[in-house]
This record gives structure tokens, sequence and C-alpha cells, in this order.
């Protein structure tokens, strides 16, 4: 916060983030994870996938090693001994380097099952119904994107970065060239891990052979598939299963129906969807495809108007979609007494004209933008982690019983309830209390 200018950007995206991700233990380690928006897929039928998954080869090879297995002793690991993964290797014509992939997965999925030492035969996914068929093949593909840490591929780079390359193949449905692909993994591998000029060349030249291989692997377990211009794109199967997986890891990974579905709504209802967390990112473009930019702003800032915090923080989101073609409802809305604030700054950012901004107006947005989250999907948080350092957070707290906003003292008790510093949590509770006595 810089001359009582409380970073709304930053608001914003807290806001988006304590909203979309159910509150964790005060005890559990913090993990820094962005929530990623991906353009919308359209899935083959279930049946259609269902029919696919025994065709896969990695699917063919676990269900021919469970049926050669049969019942035999297994390693305390539960692994093949040595001799018997030897064995079937040769009898199976397995490429020994995939067999323990090839175990895993027919473990994993029940097509074997391990008991008292002894590997025996589950049943076989034709026998499934389609739901199970589809699980079954989830559960395959789990097993090997798991096993990136064990050295997946063979190459140390693309094992570090797995998501990389599988959410840039997914964004891109027409195919991702190999050398598109061996560029965003460097990209990534230089700004996470800094290998330096020396590092950075090496890899260069060893990458597009080792993402050859690891493209041949990843086609042997059904994910992706060349396409006639030569490009990778996934499979069918692959669409499913990586959705699945980026909607684990809590991304925005809608289908082209789901957008379908929001793109109709009427503004109102949009924003309803927002609050109520039914409605993500995506619904959102997909709405403001459908309208003219001055329309849609126009009838968003008629709803926040009227509304609470809940309201006007769903409504500020999806403004800020909205580029300079919008401008003239918004400095209409500098007009409306609850969305001046909101307005002028819009217009700031854009670097279009607009009137100054004092603190005490930062400081209104700030309780308004923290008072919307205790709105949004009925979310109460029970940690706040705010971005902004705690003396400043400290200062922009002792500021808030003088702006009047209605929620104010809401606001405060939720920082003094769920912020981890002693600080900050002791400066709320003074502000509360000066708050109460203001109100009164």
């Amino acid at each position: 916060m810089a001359n009582n200018v409380f970073d709304l950007a930053e608001l914003r995206k807290l806001i988006d983030e304590q909203a979309a991700v159910p509150p964790r233990p005060r005890e559990e380690t913090p993990v820094e994870r962005e929530a990623l928006t991906f353009p919308p897929v359209t899935l083959a039928p279930d049946a259609e996938l269902a029919r696919a998954v025994p065709r896969v080869p990695l699917v063919a090879d676990a269900v021919r090693l469970a049926g050669w297995t049969g019942s035999r002793p297994v390693t305390p690991e539960g692994m093949l001994t040595a001799d018997d993964a030897a064995a079937a290797a040769a009898e199976l014509e397995l490429d020994p380097v995939r067999l323990r992939l090839v175990w895993i997965v027919a473990v994993n999925t029940g097509l074997l099952r391990i008991h008292r030492g002894r590997a025996s035969r589950g049943p076989l996914p034709q026998r499934l119904t389609v739901e199970a068929t589809l699980e079954f093949w989830d559960g395959a593909v789990m097993d090997v994107l798991d096993r990136a840490d064990e050295g997946l591929t063979g190459s140390a780079v693309i094992d570090d970065h797995p998501a990389v390359m599988h959410a840039t193949i997914y964004s891109v449905r027409s195919g991702v060239a190999v050398a598109n692909l061996a560029r965003g993994i460097l990209q990534s591998h230089e700004v996470a891990c800094a290998p330096g000029r020396t590092g950075m060349r090496r890899l260069a030249a060893s990458l597009p052979g080792e993402l050859l291989q690891a493209l041949s692997l990843l086609t042997y377990c059904g994910l992706v598939e060349q396409t006639a211009e030569g490009r990778t794109a996934l499979t069918p199967l692959g669409v499913w299963a990586i959705r699945r997986d980026l909607l684990r890891e809590g991304h925005d990974a809608p289908t082209s129906e789901e957008v379908e579905e929001f793109a109709d709504l009427t503004a109102a209802e949009l924003v309803d969807a927002l609050v109520e967390g039914t409605a993500t990112q995506s619904a959102v473009a997909g709405w403001l495809e459908r309208r003219p930019p001055e329309q849609a702003a126009r009838e968003l800032i008629a709803i926040a108007a009227e509304g609470g915090a809940g309201r006007r923080g769903a409504v500020g989101a999806v403004l800020e979609e909205l580029g300079p073609e919008a401008e003239e409802p918004l400095r209409e809305a500098l007009g409306i007494p609850l969305m001046r604030r909101y307005a002028a700054s819009w217009l700031h950012i854009r670097d279009l004209d607009a009137p100054p901004l004092s603190p005490e107006d930062h400081t209104w947005i700030a309780v308004d933008s923290l008072a919307a989250l205790m709105h949004l999907s009925g979310h109460a948080a029970e940690r706040l982690d705010t971005p902004e350092p705690a003396e400043d957070l400290i200062r922009l707290v002792n500021e808030m019983p003088s702006v009047g906003h209605p929620d104010t003292i809401a606001v405060l008790d939720m920082i003094a309830r769920a912020h981890d510093d002693e600080k900050v949590v002791k400066a709320a509770r003074k502000a509360a209390m000066k708050a109460r006595s203001l109100a009164h």
C-alpha cells in the first residue's frame, strides 16, 4: 500500500483465491498455486470414450500382464520378482522400461489384486459399465501422472514440469508443434530452476530428443496423438482425463456445454451465479462474448448499484474484463454513490480521464472488497492471507472506522478472527471497538 492506496487488483485476486479454495487447517503448510482458466473443450460421448479405453496400448498391456500373472508371489514392495519381470517382458514382448508402469497401473486399477504377498487377477475393464470404465481410465491416468516424481519419461526437465506440458497441449486443441512445446518447457524450467546460461544451452540441445521420447510414452499411454499436420494433440481420452486432473487441481476447465449454459443468462442471473460460486471465469468470458461491451457494463452497473458488497465484488470482477470500449457507462457510474469509486478506479487503470480518488475512497474500496469475500458462496473466512505487509494492513485497519462503510465492523471482525499475524489481529479488534462506538 502506497499513499494509502490499497492494491485493488491484489485484493481482487485474494477474494478469488479465498472464495474458490476451501479454508485449510491452520497447521497445514500453505502451497502457492494459481488457479488457471482454460478454453472450453468438447468431450466425446462417454460411451465412445469407454469403448476406446481397452484399445489404449497401456491398458491392453496391463490386461495382458494381469492374465499372464494369474497368481504368483510378489516382492515386499508389491512388485514382480526380478525373474518374473524378465519373463513377463520376454513372453509378452513388453518394453522392460515400461513394465514397471504397466504393473503399477494393473495393480492400482484393480486388474491385479495383491493379498498376503501374492498377486491375483481382478475384473477386466470390458466387463465394467461405462461409468466404471471411465473411472478405471481416470485411475490409470492418475498412475501415469503420479509417476513423474519417479522419472516417468526419463527426462529430468520434463518430469519436473509435467503440468506445463499437459496444460499447453490441452489449451491448443489443434495441436502444438514440438519446437513450441520444448520452448515452453524450457521457459518454465528457466523461471523455476534458474539453471544459468550454460545449463540452459545444454538443456536446449538435449530437450527436443527427450521430448520426442516423452511424447512417444504419452502416445503409448493413450493421452496424445499426432495430427495430420505433424503436431501433438490430446486424444479424446486424453482431453477427458487431463480435464479431470485440472479440475482436481482447482483450475477452471469448462466444457463447451457448460460455457453455453451461462452465455444466455441475464446479468442478474450471472452475478447471482458468481456470488453462489456456480459460475467461473470461463462463464464470464462466454457471457461477455454475447454482448456489446457498453450494454454489458450498463446492465452490470445497475445490479451493483442496488446490491450489497457481494454483488459489487462480482460485478467488479466482470467489469475488469472490459476494455475502453465500455467507457461511457463507467463514466455515467461516476454519478452513482456506491459505484463512483469503482468507476473512477476503472477509468484510471485504463488511462482515461477520471476524478481523483481520496485516501478515504481507497480505504472504502478496500473495505468493500473484503466485505465481498464474506458474501461469495456463503464463504466465512477461517484463514486470511492478505497480500500486503502487516504494517500496511494495520495502517489500513486503523483507517477503516472513519470511512462510513456499512460493513466495516463485519470486515474488522473477520480480519481479527482469520488473520495469522497477532499484531494485525490486535489492531483489527481495536478498530472494531472504535467502529462500534462511532456507530452508536
